[in-house]
């Protein structure tokens, strides 16, 4: 069975997330939640926890730092970090820190359940149902398994996927990372025979595509949700990529 840490400076939200997730249905026997990061590290330290999800800011304090010392003890707990700021910085220290991922508030139920499944299955040695390891460490675009990927190309991928939904660029990203744009994608295009904006636009049109046939939200919404803020740009992409317009997919077209 396996503990849980959750830490947020607002308790309605603490209360939240204990009730977000069957979290008994996935094996978790124990929730222990705190305030503060100061409350997390030490609780970490003591309950040695499978899982920790951490709110990024907390007062002054970051949670991605208590991250950082915590794995200076080698501490094999999984951590989440989830955050109302959709900033690139917090993301990248995020990623630096080994998190498993970086979620945005307010949480995706659908989300959170997928990334909480998947360390089960690849960090835990646990099962979900008929899911495998090698089903659920896939990438949605490439089609292979992120173990076959760099180290550095997966902290590219994690970024699009946290920060899709904004004006992220190559360029953006190299200068995150800290390293040479032409260089990066080079890196990029080699290992996963796409190029970067190739990948963030094929990204963008499988979450599109999603929302669309499990929602009834309004095309232009889901089209600025992915990152597309002209609406001409988002339809000539998408009919483009998957042959039909997104009311034809919808089947109301």
């Amino acid at each position: 069975m396996y503990k849980l840490l959750i830490m947020d400076d607002e308790p309605q939200i603490l209360e939240g997330m204990k009730r977000i997730l069957d979290w008994k249905q996935y094996g978790f026997s124990r929730i222990d939640t705190c305030e503060s990061t100061e409350a997390a590290m030490s609780k970490v330290v003591d309950l040695l926890p499978d899982v920790a999800i951490f709110d990024v800011c907390v007062g002054k304090d970051l949670g991605y730092e208590a991250i950082q010392k915590l794995n200076e003890l080698q501490i094999p707990t999984k951590y989440v970090i989830m955050s109302g700021y959709s900033e690139f910085k917090y993301a990248q220290e995020a990623i630096r820190c080994g998190v498993k991922d970086y979620l945005l508030k307010p949480l995706d139920r659908t989300k959170l359940q997928q990334v909480i499944e998947k360390i089960i299955v690849e960090d835990l040695g646990g099962t979900i149902g008929n899911i495998s390891c090698e089903s659920l460490n896939k990438d949605p675009v490439l089609g292979v398994s992120y173990d076959r990927l760099s180290k550095l190309v997966n902290r590219i991928l994690l970024m699009i996927k946290t920060e899709y939904a904004q004006n992220i660029t190559l360029k953006s990203v190299a200068e995150l990372f800290q390293m040479n744009s032409t260089y990066l994608g080079q890196l990029f295009l080699k290992e996963s025979g796409m190029k970067f904006s190739e990948y963030l636009m094929a990204y963008r049109m499988l979450l599109a595509q999603e929302r669309i046939q499990s929602s009834d939200e309004k095309i232009s919404s889901i089209a600025i949700s992915v990152g597309y803020n002209n609406l001409n740009y988002f339809y000539t992409h998408f009919q483009s990529f998957f042959g039909k317009s997104p009311s034809d997919l919808r089947g109301k077209g």
